[in-house]
């Protein structure tokens, strides 16, 4: 198993369309393009890696410029394919269907550099015993997916997830999916220090509490603000508080006109959030990854309302339920009770670029207060 998140491009049955689906898969660099004619491969760069797949095992006698051929069966029963093409790299291709198929994929997993594994059922139960019994082991286990949302779910396996995703490229469209289901799993995101400059009891109103599926760290939540350009880190409820038992799936994220942040730098209000919806869970190291919404409670409580600034001038202000229980994530993971905030300390934020519309960023003017 490697960290490496690798997009294969199965252009098999591209046909027609085969020109154009591959000029999108440079574009979007994906890192290898798999074919059953070696003459797919022509005026690729050399930044993708070009692979024939026979899973019937009959390899033609010209296999071109390919760096990679996958074929069933062990290393002895390739080794008249590798003393042919000695400059090549060879992989196995195993279809799970069975108890012993699924003993091969293990097999392949510990000792191949290159698997690629077909799994005939839609459960995932026999991938996460392939990527388990393939912990330490060097080589790399590429497994199939028939669509952008079945690819998503192969990269995040055991959190692990398969090193990587054979998908099929039947249109234009397909390698940008691609694309977007292996980078949707972690990323990034610049967080700021923010200074407090004003804490305001502001009255009634209503707040929501962001239920999750996911298990929070302490030095996670998500990212809350009344305006577009800038927004508080929340911490979820993994920190022990002595009237109630820890939630660790639940942000109090404050009050429902809030924003949050999404996937692909899309905002939604608190108040649009639903069971199914998804949200970027952000440590204070700005690493992020996507969670599931479980549900949301909205609920009229008594608000506090958190002004700061960022260190280039721009304003930022949160507003949450006023107790002193709902807490904010400063530096080096501490963490602040909202009532106890005053000018001068010290919260972590997220500055965004640009303003929004219906979520997505836009450049146009925009005067929030």
């Amino acid at each position: 198993m490697t960290d490496a998140k690798l997009c294969w491009l199965d252009i098999r049955d591209a046909g027609s369309a085969t020109a154009a689906i591959l000029e999108e898969a440079v574009h979007q660099r994906i890192d290898g393009v798999v074919a059953a004619d070696p003459a797919a491969f022509t005026g690729l760069p050399p930044t993708v890696r070009k692979i024939l797949l026979y899973p019937d095992g009959n390899v033609p006698d010209d296999i071109g410029t390919a760096d990679l051929v996958v074929v069933p069966g062990g290393k002895d029963a390739r080794a008249p394919l590798a003393e042919a093409h000695p400059d090549v790299e060879f992989g196995r291709y195993v279809e799970i269907v069975d108890a012993d198929t699924l003993e091969d994929a293990c097999l392949a997993a510990r000792l191949e550099a290159w698997s690629v594994l077909d799994f005939r059922d839609p459960t995932k139960i026999p991938l996460e015993i392939v990527i388990a019994a393939a912990t330490g082991a060097p080589g790399s286990i590429v497994t199939t997916a028939a669509n952008q949302e079945e690819a998503e779910i192969v990269y995040g396996v055991l959190e692990l997830g398969s090193d990587g995703v054979l998908m099929p490229g039947r249109t234009v469209g397909d390698a940008t999916a691609l694309r977007t289901a292996a980078s949707s799993r972690t990323g990034e995101i610049p967080l700021v220090e923010l200074t407090v400059t004003a804490a305001t009891h502001i009255g009634m109103g209503e707040r929501a509490c962001v239920d999750t599926t996911t298990h929070f760290r302490k030095d996670e939540g998500i990212l809350v603000g009344s305006h577009s350009k800038g927004m508080v880190l929340c911490v979820s409820e993994t920190h022990p508080l002595p009237y109630m038992p820890t939630r660790p799936f639940r942000v109090n994220a404050g009050a429902l006109h809030s924003y949050t942040v999404a996937q692909n730098g899309r905002t939604h209000y608190l108040s649009e959030l639903h069971a199914g919806s998804s949200v970027l869970a952000v440590d204070v190291k700005g690493r992020t990854r996507p969670v599931s919404v479980g549900r949301v409670k909205i609920e009229t409580r008594p608000l506090i309302s958190i002004d700061a600034v960022a260190p280039n001038g721009q304003s930022v202000n949160l507003i949450l339920q006023d107790d002193w229980h709902v807490r904010v994530l400063g530096p080096g993971a501490s963490v602040l009770n909202s009532t106890e905030l005053k000018p001068g300390d010290t919260i972590l934020g997220h500055l965004p670029t640009a303003d929004r519309h219906v979520g997505y960023p836009i450049n146009e003017f925009c005067l929030e207060k």
